[in-house]
């Protein structure tokens, strides 16, 4: 984590960042969080990021009043700060007056925090383990991106002590939902498939993107339920995810996919280059008070 933080209306050093047990959300989990990729200094997909924060707000009902622009510029004057030229943001926003165990101090309803890191180091191929009843799809929480990500760091660290990059998720009908931080795609014969939000797993930015552009450079992607067989009979495997961009899988526990970064992972790792580069083009172009679309 870089030294300078983001809180509520002013960036400050970590040490002098203050958060309080009264604050009834961020020790229950009551909050939504999202991870953004810093390119050249720019927040990549801002406005997808904060569609999404917008919807999941309204689901677990927390009064989020913040204005978009504002968070924008807050956060590229956190990145320069830092001085940030590659790297990743999160952005937090807390619940602080809910339930019972809240204290007296004068908080504001919710909590606006923000920082920035380095880019997590990460496989270029990953090795996925294989966990059942890793998501409940019924849940009315299925699919937020909620702070109680107590599941995910546990389930992650399973994986990690037996060797593994990350693991994927079956759900309560045996089907795949995601990996703890990324969605998971197969492809056979060309085709491409990656689980519908049905299925428990989060609206990904990137996943979002690709089902958007694939076609586009001739690659058919679809929503469809998978299971482990799908996943055993595929022809390549890959992850998408904010730091991962698009990895290619070459093992499923015991399981060798058959071609690793073959040539429909590669064309869509090609295809979401570019599409970043146009992006940040035009937010470079545009300045650092770029309008943000909502």
């Amino acid at each position: 984590m870089h030294r300078f933080i983001f809180h509520n209306d002013r960036i400050l050093p970590l040490e002098r960042v203050r958060l309080s047990p009264g604050q009834a959300g961020l020790l229950n989990g009551w909050g939504l969080f999202s991870t953004l990729r810093i390119y050249d200094g720019y927040p990549f997909a801002f406005e997808r990021h904060w569609q999404r924060l917008v919807s999941d707000a309204s689901r677990i009902e927390l009064p989020l009043t913040f204005d978009p622009e504002s968070v924008w510029n807050e956060l590229l004057g956190l990145v320069r700060a830092n001085q940030v030229k590659s790297g990743v943001a999160r952005i937090y926003f807390t619940f602080n007056r809910v339930g019972y165990w809240c204290s007296d101090e004068p908080f504001p309803p919710v909590d606006w925090i923000m920082y920035t890191a380095d880019l997590p180091a990460r496989e270029t191929i990953a090795r996925l383990a294989l966990m059942e009843h890793g998501r409940y799809s019924a849940s009315p929480l299925s699919g937020t991106k909620v702070t109680s990500w107590l599941s995910n760091v546990w389930s992650l660290q399973q994986a990690q002590n037996r060797g593994f990059d990350e693991i994927i998720l079956l759900n309560e009908r045996a089907e795949v939902t995601e990996c703890t931080s990324a969605n998971v795609f197969c492809v056979r014969s060309g085709k491409v498939s990656t689980p519908p939000l049905s299925s428990g797993c989060l609206a990904g930015v990137t996943r979002a993107i690709l089902l958007e552009m694939a076609s586009s450079v001739g690659v058919t992607v679809e929503e469809s339920v998978l299971t482990r067989q799908d996943l055993w009979a595929a022809d390549e495997v890959f992850l998408t995810s904010t730091t991962r961009e698009v990895c290619p899988v070459k093992e499923i526990e015991e399981h060798k996919v058959p071609v690793v970064g073959g040539e429909v992972t590669s064309r869509l790792k090609k295809a979401f280059s570019a599409y970043v580069a146009e992006e940040i083009a035009r937010c470079a172009r545009m300045g650092q008070t770029q309008r943000i679309k909502t």
